[in-house]
């Protein structure tokens, strides 16, 4: 059965793309906490003329999920291609060659088999302050991005933090930050995506003048909080078309572990500590979002021409991945780290030289742990025994075939005593169990595509709620192809 799944793989690739001579390189690109609100994913109120170049010249994947919904542990998944429960890993304090020493990383594993492995930019759950990085992956140390005299604000808006850290403490508010958004009459360059441009650029013109393939891993930040870039990229979502989702209530039923406080936004300045997110502020959010959305565009732009420009394309693979989804006042919530829709879906766009289907889009159902086995499996590398994804090498040949029958996603809920939430995502519906330490369960969800009512309670939907949690409780690997 294993020589036939990859017989069946091969011949797959060798449909989808012509020999090659050389290796390919792989242009990896991870975008954080990009949700699949941009243009070539039906949303044309959006301006994303590069990520929409993209999906034209390769392959969307309309149902792609994360394994959870927060950027180190999604990370790690994607860059080891083991699951969460393999990992170890939950949350942004933790990471990977700390908790699995043996670990065959993705990029280590294109460097043992002969590639030059760079990373630009947050790939790894790292930064400037961060430990989060790993030296095995890489050919030469990690390059984060420039250092000037401001990071994620305009020199206006840390002097603002300075005087209120002038204050009296009793005067102080709690959160001594800026606030969570920032429109600056700056060049792309003042911040950290665009240093990370113009240094993937220059690593792209090295690169060319070398003889052996790459692993050139770039990591954007934005749209991550907060949401600062030039004014010209607001100036593209005007005030007066910014909108609330309709779906802006919590879904009716849900168990309270499917929520949280949105305490990553809370801590900016301006934002209550407690209660709503205040209606003068959220249309801000939003457009902010959206701004930043297109400064990281532009700045995938700028890389994807010189790639043509220097002539490498042709011989590159490339794909581009958001982390996990994101809410923006949908369910209730801001922010990540949830179960639902939006927090663990994400964009994911494959392009290789000579696709036969470049321009077309699958929905099936695919995760971030299958992208390790996909790539190896498009550059002929091997696959380490370690994996627990399974390559969508063969969606590339024919995008509507038979494919997997569930995606599957877990949000470990931090409380005392802290929950397990595990979630199932089939073609049609949406499943999860929250779990205490000793494996009570605490709450139990079932939403068809709207999400707006859980339904697990619904004695109509019980023969669904049953089998729903018997494939949950098989596993991924009965949902494999």
């Amino acid at each position: 059965m294993a020589f036939r799944s990859a017989l069946i793989i091969l011949c797959a690739i060798t449909i989808s793309l012509p020999l090659f001579s050389a290796p390919l390189n792989v242009l990896f690109i991870a975008v954080d906490d990009l949700r699949p609100e941009i243009g070539c994913y039906g949303a044309a109120h959006m301006q994303t003329p590069h990520l929409d170049r993209l999906a034209a010249q390769g392959m969307l994947f309309e149902r792609a999920y994360c394994q959870v919904a927060v950027c180190n542990p999604s990370r790690n998944s994607v860059l080891s291609g083991c699951r969460p429960d393999t990992t170890g890993i939950f949350d942004n304090q933790h990471f990977l060659r700390g908790e699995m020493p043996q670990v065959l990383t993705l990029p280590q594993h294109f460097k043992n088999h002969g590639y030059t492995t760079l990373s630009l930019g947050k790939v790894f759950h790292h930064s400037d302050r961060e430990p989060g990085d790993d030296p095995l992956s890489w050919s030469e140390p990690a390059w984060y991005h420039g250092q000037p005299y401001r990071h994620w604000f305009t020199k206006a808006s840390l002097d603002y933090v300075k005087q209120l850290k002038a204050l009296p403490k009793d005067k102080q508010p709690k959160q001594l930050r800026a606030a969570p958004f920032e429109a600056a009459d700056e060049t792309d360059e003042v911040y950290p995506d665009g240093q990370t441009a113009v240094k993937a650029i220059e690593t792209l013109q090295r690169l060319k003048t070398e003889a052996k393939p790459f692993f050139l891993a770039v990591g954007f930040v934005k749209p991550h909080l907060p949401f600062t870039c030039p004014r010209k990229y607001w100036d593209l979502y005007p005030a007066d078309s910014i909108h609330m989702p309709a779906n802006a209530a919590r879904p009716e039923n849900a168990p309270e572990p499917a929520f949280h406080n949105n305490y990553e936004l809370r801590s900016y300045g301006t934002v209550p500590e407690n209660g709503k997110i205040p209606d003068a502020m959220a249309p801000h959010l939003i457009r902010g979002y959206r701004a930043c959305v297109s400064f990281m565009d532009a700045q995938l732009g700028k890389v994807l021409d010189e790639l043509d420009r220097l002539g490498l394309r042709e011989n590159t693979l490339i794909v581009l991945w958001g982390d996990h989804g994101y809410h923006l006042g949908e369910n209730g919530l801001w922010t990540k780290m949830t179960n639902f829709e939006l927090g663990t879906r994400s964009p994911l766009i494959l392009s290789a030289p000579g696709m036969k289907t470049a321009g077309q889009r699958t929905k099936a159902l695919v995760e971030f742990v299958d992208i390790y086995p996909t790539l190896a499996e498009l550059c002929s590398l091997p696959l380490p025994k370690q994996l627990e994804g399974a390559s969508f090498a063969p969606l590339l040949e024919k995008p509507d075939r038979e494919w997997k029958k569930a995606a599957f996603s877990q949000y470990l809920r931090p409380g005392k005593p802290p929950v397990m939430g595990r979630s199932i995502r089939t073609r049609d519906w949406r499943y999860t169990e929250w779990h205490d330490p000793k494996q009570n369960l605490v709450g139990t969800e079932l939403y068809d595509a709207a999400e707006s009512k859980n339904l697990a309670a619904d004695p109509e939907q019980a023969k669904r709620v049953k089998q729903m949690a018997e494939h949950l409780k098989a596993g991924w690997k009965a949902a494999v192809p």
